[in-house]
């Protein structure tokens, strides 16, 4: 269930992206790029979580 909605969730972000660059290319490579740091920075987070309830 957790994969679907990641999966999900990615292809919604893909398609809000892809919506934004088709408005305008700069201001869509600058959400991309917003975007992709939020979901290292969310990644990041989680295994820090998971290595503190060891």
């Amino acid at each position: 269930m957790v994969k679907l909605l990641s999966v999900l969730e990615v292809l919604f972000v893909l398609a809000v992206v892809a919506g934004v660059g088709m408005w305008s290319v700069p201001a869509g490579l600058v959400l991309a790029g917003v975007l992709g740091v939020v979901a290292v920075e969310r990644e990041l987070a989680g295994r820090k979580a998971k290595e503190v309830k060891r």
